[in-house]
């Protein structure tokens, strides 16, 4: 009886009920590019194998490299399920929100993010990755490549190993940044949202809007 008088209860409710899934599943892609960078500092434990004598320098830089581009790569890809949620986010509620809440309530659901923008918290830990990325990549220059060029230390066949990962780590960073902005352009595309008349807003860093 309740669902003939308001036909919409139904479509409401499911709308609601996608909107706190939607918040869910951005804490948990969050969650786990945390879960990648703990497994990047675990790595450094393989530098312990190097004082054994257990594997080269090479070898443990090369793994640390290759584990820098993981994280990066899942900074990216919590960036773009970030985004997209967003976008479903907004879109759900410009079904229940008026102009006014833009000023009302809150401005972000008025224009949907760029592509490719991420959020300070993925920012900060795809930074965290390339700092460490340097530091072992300095760390192998100083200690095995430079000693090789000044003929002080004779190489092996893994001395440029780690350069190598480094290159093919570049190669995959922008092929994730682009993959990205692709599906999310792809997406925005599709279901762009019910449109709103933001002007007048000032979105800022908070919210880059393209």
């Amino acid at each position: 009886m309740a669902d003939d008088a308001d036909p919409e209860k139904p479509r409401r409710d499911f709308l609601l009920a996608m909107y706190g899934q939607l918040m869910n599943d951005i804490n948990r892609h969050i969650v786990v590019v945390w879960q990648s960078v703990g497994v990047l500092f675990g790595a450094f434990a393989v530098f312990a194998l190097v004082e054994k004598q257990v594997i080269s320098l090479d070898i443990a830089t090369s793994l640390i490299i290759i584990l820098c581009g993981w994280v990066i790569a899942h900074v990216y890809d919590a960036g773009y399920w970030y985004n997209r949620n967003l976008v479903i986010i907004a879109n759900i509620e410009r079904q229940f929100l008026r102009t006014s809440d833009l000023k009302d309530i809150h401005y972000y659901f008025g224009s949907h993010r760029k592509a490719g923008a991420l959020i300070t918290h993925l920012e900060i830990q795809m930074y965290l990755a390339l700092g460490v990325a340097l530091l072992v990549l300095t760390t192998h220059f100083f200690t095995i490549v430079l000693p090789v060029w000044q003929k002080t230390k004779v190489g092996t066949g893994l001395t440029y190993l780690p350069w190598f990962a480094t290159l093919i780590g570049l190669m995959f960073w922008g092929w994730s940044r682009r993959k990205a902005i692709n599906r999310y352009n792809n997406f925005l595309l599709n279901s762009p949202g019910k449109q709103i008349d933001d002007s007048g807003i000032n979105h800022g860093p908070g919210h880059p809007v393209g």
